[in-house]
């Protein structure tokens, strides 16, 4: 008995996920006894192999609203290919306003991006990329393009199969 107790308190979470928290937004409301205030949070979840997923919540506790969004990021997971620590090719994410520009680059470039692309990448254990964000710098927006952008790139094995293609055949 003893030993089954101890083997479930051993067990640790199949994924092991790098969270981060992109934005921690206060709004307050006033009400007849004063003002009443409310938190929305916006995260980025990610394995550093490749998955990653981002969450917005709101509760009326900080703790609690960053509990929503990180189930919601862990529930909307997608999968980034990554190629010697970078993104395989050039690409732009649109979401409404606002617009990212990912780039590859050579190791040891490391991730020059801002705040929610950066946290973005570095969830997804990308090492090296340059990125651009233009228009609109709302967080939840640009988190949103980054997103668009990720889920656009094509993977060479992908590709090369899409063609009836080997690999080889594709790059020489």
């Amino acid at each position: 008995m003893e030993n089954e107790r101890q083997k479930r308190t051993d067990r640790r979470p199949q994924d092991e996920f790098v969270e981060k928290l992109v934005k921690l937004n206060r709004t307050s409301k006033t009400v007849k006894g004063g003002r009443r205030m409310s938190f929305s949070a916006l995260t980025v979840v990610g394995d550093q192999k490749g998955r990653i997923g981002f969450g917005f919540g709101k509760a009326n506790d900080v703790t609690e609203a960053i509990r929503k969004s990180l189930d919601k990021a862990k529930s909307n997971l997608i999968t980034l290919p990554i190629k010697n620590g970078t993104i395989p090719h050039e690409i732009i994410g649109k979401y409404k306003s606002s617009a990212v520009l990912l780039k590859p680059a050579c190791p040891g470039t490391g991730i020059i991006a801002g705040g929610a692309v950066r946290a973005v990448m570095d969830a997804a254990g990308v090492t090296d990329v340059i990125s651009k964000s233009q228009g609109s710098r709302t967080s939840v927006n640009v988190v949103r393009a980054t997103f668009n952008a990720v889920t656009g790139m094509m993977n060479a094995r992908s590709v090369a199969q899409n063609r009836g293609k080997t690999l080889k055949d594709m790059w020489g």
